[in-house]
């Protein structure tokens, strides 16, 4: 998945500072019913990742109950972007 093509799908533009805070709410609320009912676990853990950073993801263990290989996925993922956010490129 790209991330244009996901901010397009469920922002409506590339730049989602762009939106007005009803018209950012509304595609927020989209991401996370699209998230929802998404049924193809890499597609999952994408749509999972674009929450996250724009820090409306569920926490991994809620986020993904049923599927541990996901979950564990996702706290390797915020793992390593802690690192990177503390340290830098070098962590």
């Amino acid at each position: 998945m790209e991330l244009d093509a996901l901010l397009a799908h469920f922002f409506g533009t590339a730049d989602p500072s762009s939106l007005t805070e009803s018209e950012y709410d509304r595609a927020i609320e989209r991401l996370k019913i699209g998230f929802g009912v998404e049924r193809e676990p890499g597609r999952k853990f994408a749509l999972w990742c674009l929450m996250d950073a724009l820090e409306v993801a569920p926490l991994p263990a809620d986020a993904f109950a049923k599927e541990p290989q996901l979950k564990a996925a996702a706290e390797d993922y915020l793992k390593a972007a802690f690192r990177m956010e503390r340290f830098g490129p070098e962590a």
